[in-house]
Parts: C-alpha cells; sequence; structure tokens
C-alpha cells in the first residue's frame, strides 16, 4: 500500500539546505532502496553541507600555511593568494587579486603552457615568474587544471613552494577538485613537506618513467655518505625549515642562501664613496683584475733568472761578515731594527746578511741538514733574483718581512703553538715570498694579458709564480738545494707549509684569513679562557667586532704573559690542544705572514715614511705604464701628480691593516707595534687635516 511520504527531489536546493518540505517522498518498503537513497544524501548535500561549514576554516589555514598558495579563474584572473604567496612574490596583502596571472608569471613556452591546460591536460615545464620588485626566477612547475560543473575548467590551484637555499621558488600546481574529482584523486596526495626532492610533486604523467629515474638519483644522493661539514649543516637547516613559520623560514633561505656560497669569510666590501683612495686599494689590491684587456700582451720586463754569482764577495759564513754590516745587525732581535742601515751597509744585498744570521738563530740548517755554504749560496741566488730597480718589491723588502717573521717566531704564545718545521716553513716562506716580483700588481699583469697570468689563469698571479720559481731555482742547482738531504716526508710537508704561506699574502683572500683567525682561534681561545676563570670583560661582550680583539690583551693568556687566573694546567692544556690542531697552526702561520708583509704601518715612524714613499712610487709607476699604454687604470688615485700620500695611508689602515693587528694583538701581545700603529695613523691624518699631499710637512 502506498501513501505520501517525504522524498528526496534530485535537484540542489537553492537555499543551500538539504531537505524541502513541499518536496514529496513515496514509501518504498524495500530497504535496498532506502539505504541506497541514504547513501546518496550522505555523499551529497550532507558532505556538501559539512565542506562548507570548514569554509572558514580551511581559510584559515591557507592564511596560515608555509607553502603559497594561488588560486586562479579559468580566465587566468588570481582570486586568492595567501600570506606566504604574496611574500615569496615581493606584494603586500590584497596586491594580487584580480591580477591576470599573465602579468606575474613570463614563460619563453607561453602558448604551449595555454594550449595544453586549456585542453584540460597537465603541462610541465620551465616557468619564470616575474616578482614585484622586477627579478626573474625560474621554477620547474606543473599545472594541472581544475573540473567544476559542467565538465569545464573552473579554476587552477598552485603550490609554490620555495627551494630551500635560495629565492627560487619551485612552482608546483596541484588540483584541488570538487564533487567527485576531488573525491576520487584525495587519497592520492601525499605531503610533500616530507621531502623537498619529491619528484612527484614535479613530474608529468607523459614523462613518468623519467621522473622514476630521478627519484632513485635524489634518493641516492641522500644516502651518500661522503657529505663535507658545510653539507651537513645545510641537510640540519633543511631539517629544521620543514616545522618552521614562515618568518624563520625565509630567514633559513637567507642563511643557506650565503652558505652556499665559495666566499664564506670574504666580506660583501664596499668602500666609501667620499673615499677614492680606498676604493682605489680595494679594487687594486683585492680584487683578481678587472679582465678588461686591451689586446696588448705584456711580457714581463724581468730580468732573466740569475744563478748565484760566484764572482760577488759574500761571507763564507757568519764570522766573515764585515764590521759594518755586523753593527747593523745588533738589534736585529728588536722590533726598531732599522732594516734601511743594513740595505745602505750591505749596497742593496740585505737578505743575504739577515738571512744567515736568523736562519743560524733558528737552527734551519741542523733541521734541513744542510751545510751553511749551501744555505749561503741558496740565500744568494734568492736575492739575485729580487728587482733592486724596483723601488718596493726588491729584496730589502723581502728581507724586512723575514725580520718581522723571525720577531714574532719569537713570542711565547707562538712558540708554544708551532714547531721546529713550522718555523722553518716560515722562515722560508717570508725569504721567497716575493721573489722576482715586477713591481706590478695582479691586476694589472691580468689586464696585459701577461704570460704569468695566462699560465696561473688569473688567479693569485704572482703568488703562484714566486713559490714556483723559488722550488724551481732551489732544487735545480745541487750547490743550492737546501732540501737535498731531508726525508721525503719531511720536505712534502715543509714544502706545502711554504706554499701555502706564500699564498696567503695575496690581497684577494686578505678579509677571508682575518675572518677566519677571528672566528676560528681568537673568539674560541676567549671562551677556554674564560672556562679557566679569567673573569669577562666589557670587550668580551663585543667580540663580534673585530676592532674590539686588542681590549682582549688585558684579559687573556697574551704572548709572554701568563694570566694568574688559570687555575689549573688542565686549562692551559686545553688551549695548547686546541691551538696546536694542524688546521688552526695552518690560519696561524697564514696570519703571521700576512701581518710581516704589510707590518710597514707598525714600524718607527721614520721607516713608515720611508716604506711609503717606496710603495707610492711603485704604484705611481704602474698608473704611468698603464695609462701610456691604453691600459685599465687599476688605481686612478695613484696618478703621481695629484696623489695625497697622507690620504692613501690612511685609507690601507683603515681598511686592512687596523682590524688584522687587533686580532693578532689579541692572540700574541703586540703593545709595540700597536703602540706604533697608533702614532703614524695619527702623523698621517695630521699631514691630511693640513691639506698636505707629501710625505712630510713643509720646512717651518
Amino acid at each position: 500500500m502506498e501513501k505520501d511520504h517525504n522524498l528526496r527531489v534530485p535537484h540542489q536546493p537553492s537555499d543551500c539546505s538539504p531537505f524541502r518540505a513541499q518536496e514529496r517522498y513515496i514509501e518504498n518498503p524495500s530497504p535496498m532502496a532506502c539505504y541506497n537513497e541514504l547513501l546518496q544524501l550522505e555523499f551529497g548535500e550532507v558532505r556538501s553541507q559539512l565542506k562548507l561549514r570548514a569554509c572558514n576554516s580551511m581559510f584559515a589555514a591557507l592564511e596560515k600555511s608555509q607553502e603559497a598558495i594561488e588560486i586562479t579563474s579559468e580566465d587566468h584572473i588570481i582570486q586568492y593568494a595567501n600570506p606566504a604567496f604574496e611574500t615569496t612574490m615581493g606584494y603586500q596583502s590584497g596586491e594580487l587579486i584580480g591580477k591576470e596571472i599573465a602579468e606575474v608569471p613570463i614563460n619563453e613556452k607561453k602558448a604551449d603552457l595555454l594550449d595544453t591546460i586549456n585542453s584540460c591536460k597537465e603541462w610541465q615545464g620551465i616557468y619564470s615568474v616575474r616578482k614585484k620588485n622586477g627579478d626573474n626566477v625560474q621554477q620547474n612547475v606543473k599545472i594541472i587544471p581544475v573540473i567544476g560543473q559542467g565538465g569545464k575548467i573552473r579554476h587552477y590551484v598552485s603550490i609554490i613552494r620555495v627551494c630551500n637555499g635560495n629565492n627560487k621558488a619551485e612552482k608546483i600546481a596541484e588540483s584541488v577538485q570538487t564533487d567527485s574529482y576531488t573525491d576520487n584523486q584525495s587519497g592520492k596526495h601525499k605531503d610533500r613537506r616530507k621531502s623537498s626532492l619529491d619528484v612527484k610533486t614535479v613530474a608529468s604523467r607523459t614523462n613518468e618513467v623519467s621522473s622514476q629515474r630521478r627519484h632513485s638519483s635524489m634518493a641516492r644522493i641522500h644516502s651518500m655518505t661522503i657529505e663535507a661539514p658545510i653539507t651537513k649543516v645545510i641537510n640540519i637547516i633543511n631539517a629544521a625549515q620543514e616545522s618552521s613559520p614562515m618568518p624563520v623560514t625565509e630567514a633559513l633561505d637567507r642563511v643557506l642562501e650565503i652558505l652556499r656560497t665559495t666566499e664564506l669569510y670574504s666580506p660583501q666590501f664596499g668602500a666609501k664613496d667620499d673615499d677614492p683612495h680606498a676604493n682605489d686599494l680595494v679594487g687594486g689590491l683585492v680584487s683578481d683584475g678587472l679582465r678588461r684587456l686591451s689586446g696588448n700582451e705584456y711580457v714581463l720586463s724581468t730580468k732573466n733568472l740569475q744563478q748565484a754569482p760566484s764572482s760577488s764577495i759574500v761571507p763564507v759564513s757568519l764570522h766573515d761578515v764585515p764590521s759594518q754590516i755586523t753593527r747593523a745587525m745588533e738589534k736585529e732581535e728588536y722590533w726598531d731594527f732599522n732594516i734601511f742601515e743594513l740595505e745602505a751597509a750591505t749596497h742593496k744585498r740585505p737578505l743575504i746578511y739577515l738571512g744567515l744570521k736568523v736562519f743560524a738563530r733558528f737552527g734551519v740548517c741542523e733541521f734541513l741538514k744542510c751545510p751553511e755554504m749551501t744555505l749561503r749560496s741558496w740565500l744568494q741566488m734568492i736575492e739575485a733574483n729580487y728587482h733592486a730597480s724596483n723601488p718596493y718589491h726588491n729584496s730589502t723588502h723581502s728581507a724586512d718581512v723575514l725580520h718581522a717573521t723571525a720577531y714574532f717566531l719569537c713570542k711565547e704564545r707562538i712558540k708554544q703553538t708551532l714547531d721546529p718545521l713550522d718555523e722553518v716553513a716560515a722562515l722560508i716562506a717570508a725569504t721567497i715570498h716575493d721573489v722576482d716580483h715586477p713591481g706590478r700588481t695582479n691586476s694589472f699583469l691580468c689586464n696585459a694579458g701577461s704570460e704569468l697570468a695566462i699560465l696561473y689563469n688569473d688567479m693569485a698571479v704572482l703568488e703562484h709564480h714566486h713559490a714556483a720559481l723559488a722550488f724551481q731555482l732551489t732544487t735545480g742547482d745541487d750547490k743550492c738545494n737546501i732540501f737535498k738531504n731531508m726525508e721525503r716526508n719531511d720536505y712534502q710537508t715543509l714544502r706545502q707549509g711554504i706554499i701555502d704561506m706564500v699564498l696567503a699574502t695575496e690581497m684577494t683572500k686578505h678579509f677571508e684569513h682575518v675572518n677566519k683567525f677571528v672566528n676560528i682561534i681568537n673568539k674560541p681561545l676567549v671562551a677556554l679562557e674564560e672556562d679557566g676563570q679569567v673573569p669577562r670583560s666589557p670587550s668580551l661582550s663585543i667580540l663580534g667586532s673585530v676592532g674590539a680583539m686588542r681590549s682582549l690583551t688585558s684579559h687573556c693568556l697574551l704572548g709572554n704573559r701568563t694570566s694568574p687566573l688559570l687555575e689549573t694546567d688542565k686549562d692551559q692544556e686545553a688551549i695548547n690542544t686546541m691551538l696546536r690542531t694542524p688546521e688552526n697552526r695552518t690560519l696561524i702561520k697564514r696570519m703571521l705572514i700576512k701581518c710581516a708583509d704589510v707590518s710597514n704601518p707598525c714600524r718607527p715612524l721614520e721607516q713608515c715614511i720611508e716604506w711609503a714613499a717606496r710603495i707610492s712610487e711603485e704604484y705611481f709607476s704602474q698608473t704611468d705604464e698603464e695609462k701610456q699604454r691604453d691600459l685599465p687604470v687599476v688605481m686612478p688615485v695613484f696618478d703621481r701628480n695629484t696623489c695625497s700620500i697622507p690620504k692613501s695611508q690612511i685609507s690601507f689602515i683603515d681598511y686592512f691593516i687596523t682590524d688584522m693587528f687587533d686580532a693578532w694583538d689579541a692572540f700574541v701581545d703586540l703593545p709595540e707595534l700597536m703602540h706604533h700603529l697608533d702614532n703614524n695613523f695619527k702623523y698621517w691624518k695630521g699631514l691630511d687635516d693640513m691639506k698636505l699631499r707629501s710625505l712630510r710637512p713643509p720646512p717651518e
């Protein structure tokens, strides 16, 4: 028997209510028919109503999502962009709404993209997105059209995931589908944030085999055990990003971008616009060369390589040194030793005499197992290959650097840290570090297309040449081969140490070496000494500034002073263990020879002035030749007609010397040098304040 009963009418109610009272339902005694009716209700109106009720929550989730989400209409008009998307693209809130998608992304194959997605097919390719600031970023993208009512494309929903380690975004379009299409596909999507290398999110169905191969390759990369320390750091940061809020994720992206550079310890140096001297010094000394080759080749104006002349009058041993030369070397153990007096007494051959005395004091012949005659011949040969015609880079400069090196090696902190092989390597490196220097900078040689620049691929041209030539000369003549009696392993270790120190004198790595020394030597040393109950001074709280290093000398175990507050030998042992690792000894030796190489501003005033005159003349000569040969002028301020020598010295001290010697003084304890540095800076500043460009003030 049939009677009236409410039964669902199949069309969608306009008021979104699942039941309508005016509709007629017919009673049906079949349980299966009733069950089917209930299923239709559940999978139709009930689930739709539940989804609608969750809309506010869904948008709250989108607003807080770390992944950038964009929804566009079938006409490619942006209808929704969450804050993460706006941040990624550099837009403010709401700025993207209503824009055509063509206004944001640009693609080389845009026609192919539109043809594919408009035919309801997925698209895979490279997508170039233009951010608000105009920057273009390349992306791997897959776009899937979303099918709505009537089987037509209603939306495109895209997800942008910022690639870890850079500012590029990997745009991965994912279909967020409605009706039965969504239900059928809902189980197929995985949490893509579990792996930044999930190839399923970027591969199209048409190249599934290729995607599987790439997925396998990525998996093998992740399973590799040959990770460098920096790789481990990057992986830790990548993992931390997975559960971090968007601001932290973006900050870590910037961190990763910095970590992936090859110049981790080199600052992005920018000299002041109003300091052309600093700009030119940075450009001329720290750059690898301007690379603007003129087509002219610069043939080194160096003399032929010199062997030790047999007719020269040289001492057979230290006992045969003339008395006036002996007197000139009496104070060679002190910092105020005057190298110019020795230069005059030896007729511009100070290296052989000072070398014999310094090497004897450090027992170099005993270490190398070579006769003193061999050392004498070697020193004579090395000095013969320095250019006496160079105003600055001649054997007097080499002898000066040798003297500074020996002085540093005698400081208590250095004696506790380096071993005899390190000392010998440092003394030999100082002796040879500028051999056959042509009196021109690396940038000049690169711009001129010199044979050496071509040989060494424009990289540390002179430093590579100095080291290579020194070993070529030494091993090429048995009478001069100071290494011939060494054990092979000892020789190889010594050779590597010498080469490393010579290459450290290249100015393009200046800031890298200084920053490494501060962060790997100075700061951990302070921490260890604090653990030994050295009281923390206010200066330690601003240790991040290299310039604050000087104040550490009053509170730490420095130089030949032992802090009475280190309670046990165990504290000192921990410090020595840290400093004596091979890696840290290498950093210390690099810093030692760097400071010795440019210690002129720390010499007594008269010596400082003489060195300033010599280096200025050498730079003037280079500028003259650059103009004559129509080469790029590397340091335009070093024009002999217009240059202010006081300004050039002030800039050199400000940008290169102060921070480095503050750090070195904090480690070694060099009050005498720092006193000279302060006085010399005041001298140059006084001349500059008087608008003088000369080395000295006019006579009264």
